[in-house]
């Protein structure tokens, strides 16, 4: 009995210990709510009635490399060309970072576009 108590104690102690001299370190904790009052929301827009006769855009934001997308949005493509071909689909890639605005890319969906899925995929 007295041979099973001596491991618990030094353990006992050496958590005292190692809890002691972490107890003098300050942490800093930041708080996430904005100072001042919430970003004014923008509703979405309505629902297409249809896809037929549409454009749709399929845009990759880069997340996950160069490689993780095309594939998916290709595939997708290729799904509307044989089940709707009336849809027309366009597959675009972000410039440089998603955290990056896109203005030319913006500007050319919605000139041209219906639709646009914006995302990640692979």
């Amino acid at each position: 009995m007295r041979k099973k108590i001596w491991p618990a104690t030094f353990i006992i102690i050496l958590i005292a210990v190692y809890s002691t001299a972490y107890s003098s370190e300050k942490i800093r904790v930041l708080n996430p709510t904005p100072p001042n009052q919430m970003v004014d929301r923008v509703p979405l827009i309505p629902r297409l009635d249809t896809l037929e006769g549409k454009t749709i855009f399929l845009v990759d934001i880069g997340w996950g490399g160069p490689e993780a997308a095309p594939s998916i949005y290709e595939e997708m493509k290729a799904w509307f060309a044989q089940n709707m071909p009336s849809v027309k689909v366009e597959v675009r890639s972000i410039r440089g970072s998603y955290m990056q605005d896109q203005p030319e890319l913006w500007k050319e969906i919605s000139e041209n576009g219906h639709a646009a899925m914006v995302g990640i995929s692979g």
